[in-house]
């Protein structure tokens, strides 16, 4: 007997009829099953799971568990590949969105899918993550992680902001734009797709950075190892003025930054692993996201 956790968006899934309709197949096979609604947890449905090589219990206290069920687009897998970050869990993404990159399944697919995960007739694919630290100006730090992307960006007026990059500890240079994405090859079909970054294969083993709508014909992405590290600072603004910012990481959990302040991003010890039913490359992946 196995132990699956289903992680699933409400606004996607009304009245959670596929949850249901999973939950209801597994438990007939002998499984026992675990939700989790999108954006909260029921504290009877709480199961404990433990940080890889640590004992140390993570994710509120939640338990031993096969895999995680994401159920929505890829904003859903975004979030729960956060709320699993410390714990070594699979994630098998099922589409109820629109593209769905990280998404495996779709619902006309979704029994055989099951039974297939039931008899481990699977292989697992694992993602690179990043870290973001910021440094405030007052010495005080704040650490997050992202699968897809850390995205800095202009907070309050239309006004353009000057960013100073180093890699390395080395300036590389300064740029004039409304914003800054660093990303995984797992972020390049998302909002770096948006800002004209290049389309990377996720199972790449690099870092990218893209400027959103940078104010010089001049600069583009650039494409870095990953061992490399990057910091961004915020300069002050023209005429020593304060120039304030927001960091987000997958789109979620913000953070202010403003003139003397510093974010370092960098490639984390941590990994997200999804579960792959079918030996797909990303050229056919793309290929068919694109057209529809």
């Amino acid at each position: 007997m196995k132990h699956y956790l289903i992680y699933t968006n409400q606004q996607k899934d009304k009245n959670l009829e596929t949850t249901n309709r999973i939950r209801t197949f597994l438990e007939k096979k002998g499984q026992t099953v675990s939700v989790i609604t999108d954006g909260g947890m029921n504290s009877e449905q709480m199961i404990p799971i433990k940080e890889r090589n640590s004992g140390e219990s993570v994710a509120g206290g939640m338990g031993e568990v096969h895999c995680m069920l994401v159920l929505g687009g890829d904003g859903t897998v975004l979030r729960a590949a956060r709320t699993i970050a410390r714990a070594d869990i699979p994630i098998l993404g099922i589409n109820l969105g629109t593209l769905g990159y990280l998404t495996e399944v779709e619902l006309n697919g979704l029994e055989d899918a099951l039974q297939r995960l039931l008899t481990d007739d699977y292989f697992t694919e694992k993602r690179l993550m990043l870290e973001g630290t910021v440094a405030y100006a007052d010495d005080t730090k704040e650490e997050e992680w992202a699968l897809n992307d850390v995205v800095i960006s202009r907070s309050g007026s239309l006004q353009i902001i000057r960013y100073n990059i180093y890699v390395n500890g080395q300036f590389l240079n300064s740029y004039n734009a409304d914003g800054m994405i660093v990303t995984t090859p797992t972020g390049s079909t998302g909002y770096n797709l948006s800002a004209g970054g290049p389309l990377v294969d996720p199972g790449a083993d690099l870092i990218m950075m893209t400027p959103i709508c940078p104010h010089s014909l001049n600069q583009r992405s650039i494409v870095l190892s990953s061992k490399d590290v990057i910091e961004i600072e915020i300069p002050e603004g023209k005429d020593g003025g304060n120039q304030t910012v927001e960091v987000s990481f997958d789109g979620s959990h913000m953070m202010k930054m403003q003139a003397g302040d510093r974010i370092r991003v960098c490639k984390s010890s941590r990994t997200i692993t999804f579960i792959r039913l079918n030996k797909v490359s990303f050229l056919e992946v793309l290929h068919k996201k694109m057209g529809e």
